[in-house]
């Protein structure tokens, strides 16, 4: 019994100091003015180098479990679009424009038809 009593007596005084620890922290926050602002502002100019996910989308296909794991090299996947269809260009998953898949050199790109807004 005196034990629980000293438990409970430890476990009271460790809830005050952290009271104190937490409102000593918030007295030491000082008021911010309504409208008061300091530095400059962020400015689109200030982002231009962060990096973003572009991706270009063919088309989509569902499968069963089944028929994903009998895929093969050299098995076909049916998409969901037709050959003459533009492709999606997302950034950052959002779809931002249309396009259509071009080759360049060895490599495929993408031409710009449309632009998607808002």
């Amino acid at each position: 019994m005196a034990e629980e009593q000293e438990t409970t007596e430890n476990l009271e005084d460790q809830i005050e100091e952290a009271t104190e620890a937490v409102a000593v922290q918030a007295n030491e926050l000082e008021e911010l003015e309504a409208g008061s602002e300091s530095g400059s502002p962020l400015g689109l100019g200030n982002l231009t180098d962060v990096p973003v996910k572009v991706t270009v989308e063919v088309g989509r296909a569902k499968l069963t479990l089944s028929d994903l794991i009998d895929l093969r090299a050299g098995s076909l996947v049916e998409l969901d679009r037709e050959a003459h269809e533009p492709a999606d260009i997302l950034v950052n998953g959002k779809v931002v424009a249309r396009g259509e898949i071009i080759t360049m050199n060895d490599s495929y790109g993408v031409r710009i038809t449309s632009l998607i807004s808002g």
